[in-house]
């Protein structure tokens, strides 16, 4: 079994908690009460999200050539 790796986002929400988001996977988005919770349920929707992928035929995609960077705009 191969592993494959993918960037997450944590957005941390006004009434607590934080938003996750897998931006390799449209759609793959999750929510969790702590850093540590978010984290797991994001580790668990990415796993139903690739057997639903691989169910259907459909390739996993890969963060292979992709490249992040932030930028510091002043404002």
């Amino acid at each position: 079994m191969k592993n494959y790796t993918f960037r997450i986002l944590l957005n941390k929400e006004p009434e607590g908690g934080y938003t996750v988001t897998v931006p390799r996977l449209p759609g793959c988005i999750t929510y969790g009460a702590t850093i540590e919770e978010a984290i797991e349920n994001a580790r668990e929707a990415t796993m139903l999200y690739i057997e639903s992928l691989v169910e259907d035929g459909e390739p996993i995609p890969t963060e292979e050539n992709t490249f992040e960077y932030s930028l510091s705009i002043p404002a």
